[in-house]
């Protein structure tokens, strides 16, 4: 019987690496701190708050060479307040795009 950390379709996997982001339909590009990654989902921390629902790109950027930098294409599921500064945003992965 599975416990409930392992109840996850995909590992959630800790992180610590730079991330841009931008909303799908701009060119206004943003950084931010990736905090968790997986197959389906991402988290990461914003200067602004965003809506659920809204369609963003992000690109990962590791911190060795060892891992490929990754970009995808993103939908806002939460968005919670860290403190005055600061927003946690987590999304759903929706596609990766090709390079």
């Amino acid at each position: 019987m599975l416990t409930h950390d392992e109840r996850r379709d995909y590992i959630r996997m800790d992180v610590n690496c730079d991330i841009t982001y931008k909303l799908a339909d701009s060119t206004d590009l943003k950084t931010g701190v990736c905090t968790t990654l997986s197959g389906a989902g991402i988290s990461f921390i914003a200067d602004q708050a965003f809506e659920p629902g809204l369609a963003m790109e992000v690109s990962i950027i590791p911190k060795t060479s060892i891992t490929p930098p990754m970009t995808a294409y993103i939908e806002v599921v939460r968005c919670t307040a860290r403190d005055a500064q600061d927003y946690e945003i987590a999304a759903t992965i929706k596609s990766i795009k090709g390079n």
